[in-house]
């Protein structure tokens, strides 16, 4: 507890653990806020909370995903991340070394994503009354494009694009939590999404509405979109990319991994005419080389979501009725 608790502890595991990881001149100044300059144009800005259960998982852990995470969201805006904020709640009695292990996980992301982390707190709670580690990140991007990107943007006749294979991240939390042994390894999609989205965007395709494929899975983003658009959107399940090994765990749980949990995925809307180039530039890069034409937009009295099976027969694609996989991200 003496670790939050504003003395030399403290000063201690700034000097020691954050200090060192994080360090850059606005974070070092140490003032109760950090102050820097924008580029022209408009910001977005967003916050998210992390709460993952096991802390290391296949793939990657809460402090990548922390940093991911924010990251995405911003980058669904069309937004190129440039800096975060970080707050820490830990419970009393965690392991110096684990806190360690997730700082520079931390700093590793961020680095990776070009994001400086700029500000941050620390709070210790009591022994029982937290679960080791948790995380809240707030990142603010600038966005590059004039175009407003998001669900109202939708329209009849639009393309629907993934940007990969779906349900590893929630499959490989899984495997972990309950101890389950399959063929082959699955680790989490957890990445970064920014440069395939910025790369659209600098090729002057136009996007309409972007969507990272988090809690709830590909079947909540089509819902929420169709939804907000007053649309039809109808997508194949032969064309929606899923690996073997996580369909067959998926059928071992009783899970349908359009339900299932991403946090390296998104889907996009384009036009027509620009889905194959919008494809074109996607499959340049690493995270987003699996990306697939999955369906369409069409006009539609009420909102709706249809997925058409191997055999032809379609069905509504609902939204999943609660949280399959708690504590995911």
């Amino acid at each position: 507890m003496a670790h939050g608790g504003g003395g030399k502890l403290m000063h201690q595991l700034l000097d020691r653990v954050f200090g060192p990881a994080f360090g850059n001149p606005l974070l070092d100044t140490r003032h109760d806020s950090a102050q820097f300059s924008v580029p022209p144009g408009r910001l977005a800005m967003t916050t998210d909370s992390y709460v993952v259960r096991p802390i290391f998982f296949p793939g990657g852990d809460v402090g990548s995903l922390a940093v991911h995470g924010t990251v995405n969201d911003l980058a669904m805006s069309g937004a190129r991340p440039l800096y975060l904020s970080c707050g820490f709640i830990l419970e009393e009695g965690l392991a110096l070394e684990t806190l360690g292990r997730v700082v520079c996980s931390m700093r590793d992301a961020a680095r990776r994503c070009g994001v400086q982390i700029v500000t941050g707190d620390t709070k210790v709670v009591d022994k029982g009354k937290g679960d080791g580690l948790f995380i809240n990140t707030t990142g603010l991007g600038v966005i590059e494009t004039a175009d407003v990107i998001g669900p109202t943007a939708v329209q009849p006749g639009d393309a629907v694009v993934v940007s990969g294979d779906l349900g590893r991240h929630g499959m490989a939390i899984m495997a972990v939590r309950e101890g389950l042994q399959f063929e082959s390894a699955i680790e989490s999609d957890a990445a970064p999404v920014h440069e395939p989205v910025l790369a659209l965007l600098r090729a002057g395709i136009k996007v309409h509405c972007l969507r990272d494929l988090t809690r709830g899975g590909l079947a909540s983003a089509l819902n929420e979109i169709a939804t907000s658009a007053r649309v039809k959107i109808a997508v194949e399940q032969t064309a929606i990319p899923v690996r073997e090994d996580v369909h067959a765990a998926c059928e071992l749980l009783g899970l349908d991994p359009l339900h299932v949990a991403n946090e390296g995925r998104f889907v996009l809307f384009v036009p027509a005419e620009a889905a194959l180039r919008a494809l074109a530039v996607l499959r340049t890069h690493p995270v987003s080389a699996g990306a697939t034409l999955i369906g369409r937009v069409m006009e539609a009295a009420a909102p709706l979501v249809t997925l058409r099976s191997a055999i032809g027969a379609s069905r509504i694609l609902d939204m999943p009725s609660g949280e399959q996989l708690p504590r995911i991200c």
